[in-house]
């Protein structure tokens, strides 16, 4: 993938410069669809997925939408849906935030946001042949929303702080919501301000990237529009199916650029969520144990993957280049054995240490997850056995050197925030030593897994690789 460090210096001439459940509403949109100017019309697709503070969700949506470049025919994403609404903090999918203020009917809040917008180098369309790519950028953004009955307005402003685009987007919406026992619909309208910056760098042609039939242009600043229908039908408990319809109207600006697409922009999605905050535990119970696990490890051998790690097929380290891992992740229970079965579910998030061993920087990475525990084994009575496997998302600081390594020698592309996948075993130490104290201090083996999911997502950066980290820990309820 084309660094946009890199692709700065030489455009560097460009510088032009609900409360409760229905407050995920207001900013999930960005984040389902691969381009952003369709994006401004997701905001009310999710709902009431997270019907309660302190709750927290997972899902997918696939997407079906038309390209915005010329000659791009139509372009099919999976994203992954991480979901948290705390009484202060969230987790939108591709956005983080915090609630600066709010009462029952309105608040601001700030936010950073990965833009879904652009291409990746393998899937650029033949109008974009020897241009530098323009990919997913991080906006730094504030907003404010008001709920008025089945009303909903939500004004919200964003700026590049990636520094890829310089740009800045305005957004206005309106949404209205119909909706019965277990089915929700919102038509939704949004017109967007996008500046001069942002427009040009995603539409944009440099005199270096001429051709006859691409001649350079400077996109200006414009206003999209678009119209949307979402929905949502719960169909069990916790399940929901999710989908929507949207079409966009592209400003002159964009339209009148020789690499993009002048027809109305379409797409559809569908997709389905499992919210875990269903009463059993609240995550913020003054009761509830707080989990606090402490690793080390290192990355694993070449060929040894996630899937031959589980199975037990390959356990070996890295040995040629080897790079360690160090990290305390803190968790609090969700679910308490769910549905009467032996199994929990608690969420984690954490920090973690990639030690490079001078090969490169050391770096911080950030996980998020939720991760169910199985612990109904017919000798757990005696030795309580827990089999866990986690999934969320993690962002590095630097791409580990591990992962820069192997895709460069596969020719791939690397991305800071991936999909992460954590499986794990482990035993209680109070159990295996006859001490009741120590019955909640378990010692046991996990993997670190990143992932693109196959290159299928754009929010993951469309990456087709990722890395295998194996630790040992001590994890202990406090």
């Amino acid at each position: 993938m084309g660094s946009p460090i890199s692709r700065q210096s030489q455009l560097h001439g460009r510088t032009r410069s609900r409360w409760r459940h229905w407050a995920i509403a207001a900013a999930l949109g960005p984040g389902l669809c691969s381009l952003a100017v369709e994006a401004d019309a997701q905001e009310a697709l999710l709902g009431t997925v997270l019907e309660e503070p302190g709750s927290a969700a997972l899902g997918f949506v696939f997407r079906s939408e038309s390209s915005a470049y010329r000659d791009g025919g139509r372009r099919d994403d999976f994203l992954p849906l991480y979901l948290y609404e705390g009484e202060r903090f969230f987790l939108r999918a591709n956005e983080a935030g915090v609630r600066v203020w709010h009462d029952d009917t309105m608040g601001v809040e700030a936010f950073v946001e990965r833009r879904l917008e652009g291409y990746p180098e393998d899937t650029a369309p033949p109008s974009l042949e020897g241009m530098e790519v323009r990919n997913t950028g991080a906006d730094l953004g504030a907003r404010f929303y008001l709920q008025q009955g089945a009303s909903r307005w939500d004004l919200s402003v964003r700026h590049d702080v990636a520094d890829i685009s310089h740009g800045t987007e305005v957004r206005l919406g309106y949404g209205y919501t119909i909706q019965g026992d277990r089915w929700r619909l919102e038509p939704v309208a949004i017109v967007s301000w996008r500046s001069a910056d942002l427009n040009d760098y995603y539409y944009g042609v440099e005199t270096f990237e001429e051709r006859p039939d691409r001649a350079a242009y400077d996109a200006g600043a414009g206003w999209n529009t678009t119209l949307a229908l979402y929905g949502r039908y719960r169909i069990l408990q916790n399940w929901s199916l999710i989908g929507g319809v949207y079409a966009t109207h592209l400003s002159s600006e964009i339209r009148d650029s020789p690499i993009a697409n002048d027809d109305v922009r379409w797409g559809v999605m569908a997709g389905a969520t499992y919210d875990f905050g269903n009463g059993q535990v609240r995550w913020d119970d003054d009761d509830a144990p707080t989990w606090v696990k402490v690793f080390y490890g290192r990355d694993s051998g070449e060929g040894c993957h996630l899937v031959r790690i589980m199975t037990l097929q390959c356990v070996s380290l890295n040995d040629v280049d080897p790079t360690d891992v160090a990290g305390v992740h803190v968790g609090r229970p969700f679910v308490s054995r769910l549905n009467g079965w032996p199994l929990d579910l608690v969420g984690y998030a954490g920090v973690l240490r990639h030690l490079e061993k001078g090969r490169q920087p050391n770096g911080w990475q950030l996980d998020a997850y939720m991760k169910a525990f199985y612990y109904g084994f017919p000798w757990s009575h005696r030795v309580n056995t827990r089999l866990g496997f986690g999934i969320g998302v993690s962002y590095a600081e630097r791409v580990p050197y591990t992962e820069v390594t192997a895709q460069a020698r596969r020719g791939e592309n690397t991305s800071k925030l991936l999909n992460y996948l954590e499986p794990s075993v482990d035993v209680s130490i109070g159990d295996l030593f006859g001490n009741k104290r120590w019955h909640d201090v378990y010692f046991g083996f996990a993997v670190s897994h990143r992932s693109g999911i196959f290159a299928s997502s754009q929010l993951l950066g469309t990456v087709d690789g990722g890395s295998n980290y194996i630790y040992a820990y001590i994890e202990a309820a406090f």
